[in-house]
């Protein structure tokens, strides 16, 4: 499960998601597949539906899971509102954003400056799926460098779907006019969500805290689940 076909497995969230029961996986922001490969060995009867919106981690993406019927990759970003829009392409894919990465992010996480941007198709999720495809459990995750409060906007009508959200979050602004880590909170509160714990924490050379990875429960207010 590690490495497959060239792409290494996210393996720093197999804790986090096998403490879920997940029949439904929306992977916002896939890359290449890295953590479609570690929801499929936590999760091996869930559909995935994973969105990646550069050509060449949709290329591996797809060579990775040509042979797993349950997983749906779609070649778009999701965002507030739908369009043509460009990306920040990084020397390192997986650090590319909607958003222009800054000094900062290069210097504590070096092979991340831009390389080049691109125009690519950003869809809200309701353009894309459907809520009777959003089987529960379900979990929705984000790795979206910055862009997660636009992202979680182009989720806004299909969020009561969701049992849990699951996101990478920043303390610092990396990429230029991103959300931080309680604008997020603070979003998903609204619709529901309570913060259940913080993991894969990133610091830096002062031992401030950069980002981290937060899992949300999707709660009601009259409900003590």
């Amino acid at each position: 499960m590690a490495l497959r076909r060239g792409v290494v497995a996210a393996t720093e969230h197999e804790s986090v998601l096998k403490m879920l029961s997940c029949s439904t996986v929306v992977d916002i922001g896939a890359n290449s597949g890295q953590f479609a490969l570690v929801a499929r060995h936590c999760f091996p009867e869930a559909k995935i539906i994973s969105f990646e919106p550069l050509s060449k981690p949709c290329e591996r993406f797809r060579g990775l899971f040509s042979d797993d019927k349950k997983v749906i990759l779609h070649p778009v970003a999701v965002g507030h509102k739908s369009g043509d829009a460009i990306i920040h392409v990084a020397h390192q894919d997986d650090s590319s954003s909607m958003l222009p990465i800054t000094p900062l992010q290069a210097t504590l996480f070096p092979g991340t400056k831009e390389r080049e941007t691109q125009k690519i198709q950003v869809k809200t999720l309701n353009e894309m799926i459907t809520s009777d495809e959003i089987v529960t459990p379900a979990l929705l995750k984000l790795d979206v460098q910055g862009y997660e409060l636009q992202a979680l906007k182009g989720c806004a009508e299909l969020l009561e779907r969701f049992d849990y959200v699951y996101a990478e979050c920043s303390f610092m602004e990396l990429y230029a006019g991103q959300s931080l880590a309680d604008d997020v909170i603070t979003f998903l509160r609204g619709y529901g969500f309570r913060f259940k714990g913080i993991y894969n924490l990133k610091y830096d050379s002062q031992g401030r805290t950069v980002q981290a990875e937060f899992l949300f429960k999707h709660q009601p207010k009259d409900s003590d689940r």
